[in-house]
């Protein structure tokens, strides 16, 4: 171990990029402290504390909501941007022309998605102002009356997300892995010292809390070792080249590999977007002059919260859905058995063309089914681990890093470990020639 981490500090280019790594993480944190001017920060904390909802945002910008700090919306706009980019470049032929022409192509469709972020930040901060300003009665955390007063926070928070997108990056391009998934990574684990410190000390008063403690500890840690081993996981499709050499023989081998877990986290953040959009606009309905409106929102705030049997099986069955729904999207058989014909290639026991793509598109159907059945598991282990929780009446204890942030950290983890082994076999490659 010692002498690894002796290898990576005299390799100039990883010591340099894990360096600048770091100095961006510090400058997220610190300006993820820094709240905006003329914003009740009381009324704030009262609001979080209060609404499980908004709860969740706020563990997931690393505690930045909680101070209503300039980075309100963290890099959420960028990543919704991002995911619209995606399904246009489906619809939209010109924008599937540029996804095809390589790096060029690629650094178009990046601009693009900057420019979407910025209207979209502006939008969601207005959202999230009235969001928060409504969501416990009695209690404003802006002045929302005066237009001149809301506009300039609103013009902040954009500010700080675009900051956040610049900050990401700059850290992808000169950091140890993609900036912006390092920066999500470090806003779900900034938030676990919170709650240890919070289950220790409720156990204190009550025994049965350190066991439930104890208890998510353990299931955190085998949770991780199970998310590991299945985003390792693939499927290796064996494809043949005829007349090519290999290692002086004739022909070649290669293989296409296929992953379980093909849609990452994007079926679970286009599932909760979906499922929470009710009780948005409930919490919005609370104080409506209408009667049937507030009876209403009041309905969808008890039968549509994230802890009921309705959000759960919802959140399970939309998670599922969008699986296929995004790998059918992206991932296209035919294209794919085409490009390998073109290249002479073919896959052994299967016909060139519509029989290639068919084989190829039942493999990814099967595996889309274990990796959406994963997903829907790991979106509702919490709601199911709190039930477990309540059946033998012990404490319930928040898990330290819910399934969707495991997810995350252990993706950004394997990612930089990639990084760190390529810049060591490059370093060493370096020494000898």
């Amino acid at each position: 171990m010692l002498a690894t981490l002796n290898q990576i500090w005299e390799s100039k280019v990883l010591r340099r990029q894990i360096l600048f790594t770091i100095a961006g993480l510090i400058i997220y944190r610190f300006i993820s402290a820094i709240p905006v001017p003329g914003v009740d920060l009381f009324a704030v904390r009262q609001v979080f504390s209060r609404n499980s909802l908004l709860g969740v945002f706020s563990v997931l910008t690393g505690g930045s909501a909680n101070n209503f700090s300039i980075v309100l919306m963290g890099i959420s706009p960028y990543i919704n941007a991002s995911i619209i980019i995606q399904l246009m470049t489906i619809v939209i032929p010109q924008l599937e022309a540029l996804s095809k022409e390589g790096a060029a192509g690629r650094q178009k469709i990046t601009s693009i998605t900057r420019w979407i972020t910025l209207p979209l930040a502006f939008l969601q901060s207005y959202g999230m102002i009235l969001l928060m300003n409504n969501a416990v009665q009695g209690v404003k955390v802006v002045d929302t009356s005066s237009f001149a007063t809301i506009l300039p926070i609103m013009l902040l928070i954009t500010a700080g997300t675009v900051l956040l997108m610049w900050i990401g990056e700059v850290m992808t391009e000169y950091g140890i892995g993609n900036g912006i998934s390092i920066l999500i990574f470090a806003s779900i684990l900034s938030g676990v010292p919170g709650i240890v410190g919070q289950s220790l000390g409720l156990a204190t008063y009550n025994i049965a809390q350190l066991f439930s403690f104890i208890a998510v500890l353990i299931v955190t840690l085998v949770m991780t070792a199970f998310i590991v081993v299945v985003t390792e996981a693939q499927r290796n499709i064996p494809i043949t080249y005829a007349g090519r050499s290999q290692a002086g023989r004739q022909g070649g081998a290669s293989h296409i590999p296929l992953r379980l877990n093909q849609a990452g986290m994007i079926p679970i953040i286009f599932a909760v977007s979906l499922i929470t959009f009710p009780q948005v606009v409930a919490s919005f309905l609370q104080n409506a002059k209408s009667e049937w409106l507030r009876t209403a929102s009041q309905y969808v705030l008890e039968n549509f919260g994230s802890s009921g049997l309705i959000y759960t099986s919802l959140l399970f069955l939309g998670v599922f859905g969008f699986t296929f729904f995004y790998v059918s999207i992206t991932f296209n058989p035919t294209e794919v058995a085409e490009n390998i014909q073109k290249k002479g290639g073919f896959i052994p026991g299967v016909r060139p063309g519509s029989k290639t793509a068919d084989f190829l598109g039942d493999v990814s159907n099967r595996l889309t089914v274990f990796g959406g059945l994963f997903l829907a598991f790991i979106a509702i282990f919490p709601f199911v681990l709190n039930g477990i929780f309540a059946s033998f009446q012990v404490g319930s204890v928040p898990l330290l890093i819910g399934g969707a942030g495991l997810i995350i950290i252990v993706g950004v983890v394997l990612e930089i470990v990639r990084r760190i082994n390529t810049g060591l076999i490059m370093y060493d490659y370096d020494k000898l020639y």
